[in-house]
């Protein structure tokens, strides 16, 4: 049996997104991160709501949530791991979701006073992370 892999996120209190919300973006980039790789057991609900010190049905929304976009897997009587990665949506999905991702991101900033090249090179250091990350998971393959 696995052991359970620590979930580092944090609630922000003063974030305009749902707890539950949170939760979900937190482990989504924890998991693209490479911090917890396919096959990592999860704190069960009860866990990582005293960890979070949150209500357990909210954890419990958020990994129902991670469940149903096929990112974590239950297994009978062992609890909730980390699924092998696949892409559910189809490219003009993923497009679709990019542009309004990418929308989202410039009204956040639109008001703050960077440059354009400050902003993208902020985003490319974020998405490098990613990069590197999963460039090192694939070379343990």
């Amino acid at each position: 049996m696995s052991d359970i892999k620590a979930v580092n996120i944090h609630i922000a209190p003063g974030d305009t997104r749902p707890i539950f919300k949170q939760i979900v973006d937190g482990i989504r980039m924890e998991i693209a991160c490479g911090n917890l790789p396919v096959g990592s057991k999860l704190p069960s609900v009860r866990g990582l709501a005293m960890q979070l010190t949150i209500n357990a049905n909210t954890v419990a929304k958020a990994y129902n949530e991670l469940t149903s976009q096929g990112l974590l897997e239950a297994r009978q009587g062992l609890g909730l791991f980390v699924s092998q990665p696949r892409q559910q949506l189809n490219l003009a999905e993923q497009h679709k979701r990019l542009d309004n991702a990418v929308q989202s991101l410039v009204n956040d900033v639109a008001y703050l006073d960077f440059e354009p090249q400050q902003i993208l090179e902020r985003v490319s250091s974020a998405l490098g992370k990613l990069a590197t990350n999963s460039k090192n998971e694939t070379e343990k393959s």
